[in-house]
């Protein structure tokens, strides 16, 4: 994807200086999602907005009212562009995970120098993603996520947004899989009660059903996701022994399947035979 160019900021440092993560347990099961805090924190397009996560970067579809509160629907194509940041999708998720963060907080998370993530939070306040949360000055001051959920569709009336949405789009794919092989093959790393978990781990089915049916299933799904959405961006309400979990759904049709003819499925049942 092509990055928008704002005015230079201070070099980041080279990624072999950041401070590693420790391995999170993910499950590809957003559930949701980006997307994810956008991605690490966000969220994509092209797949059912409701599926995502809070901060997830969605693909609208007719699962979510778009009249949510905290969804945010982005048609601006500088806006997406400045999105496709590892970076700031770092920075949005730590925002996510803490509620609220200076530069210099931020920094030491991410071993990012203070510099950087001035700048890089002061881009995603110029497109709306974070705001000011009072108090402090500089790097200093707090910073926290403006929407829980950043909309995005491929239904653009502009084509150039239209395509900065699948760039996007392919950009969170690309980082939300990676974090999600990486933490499924370290999962002997995971803390002793949860690596028996059954929300946790790899699962795949294929079913068979009618536009109104998957709805009315995404709908379902999305009101299971959403009896936790008051923890996020707020520390506070999560209960002792909350671990962050991320919850990946994919969901897309089988094309090559459903062109193949099924012998005899036309046909009528031994006993309804006609005489």
């Amino acid at each position: 994807m092509t990055s928008e160019k704002p005015a230079r900021a201070p070099a980041p440092r080279p990624r072999a200086r950041r401070k590693p993560a420790p391995p999170a347990p993910a499950a590809p099961s957003p559930g949701v999602s980006p997307p994810g805090a956008p991605g690490p924190g966000v969220p994509a397009p092209d797949a059912p907005e409701n599926a995502r996560r809070p901060g997830a970067v969605t693909d609208a579809g007719a699962l979510q009212p778009a009249a949510d509160a905290g969804v945010h629907k982005i048609t601006d194509a500088r806006a997406m562009r400045a999105l496709a940041h590892p970076l700031r999708l770092e920075l949005l998720e730590a925002l996510m995970h803490a509620g609220t963060l200076t530069a210099t907080q931020a920094s030491e998370l991410l071993g990012e120098s203070p510099a950087n993530c001035a700048f890089h939070l002061r881009t995603l306040a110029k497109y709306g993603y974070v705001v000011e949360a009072g108090g402090g000055q500089g790097r200093e001051r707090p910073w926290r996520r403006a929407h829980d959920v950043l909309q995005v569709t491929t239904d653009q009336e502009d084509p150039v947004a239209a395509t900065a949405a699948e760039e996007l789009g392919q950009f969170w794919v690309d980082v939300v899989l990676e974090r999600a092989r990486s933490a499924l093959s370290r999962s002997n790393l995971w803390p002793a009660e949860w690596k028996h978990n059954p929300l946790l781990g790899e699962s795949q089915h294929i079913t068979y059903v009618t536009p109104e049916e998957a709805s009315e299933l995404g709908l379902a799904i999305n009101q299971l996701y959403r009896r936790y959405y008051d923890r996020v961006d707020h520390p506070e309400q999560r209960p002792a022994g909350a671990m962050p979990i991320e919850i990946l759904a994919l969901s897309y049709p089988l094309l090559h399947l459903a062109d193949r003819p099924v012998p005899g499925a036309g046909d009528a049942m031994p006993d309804q035979q006609p005489e």
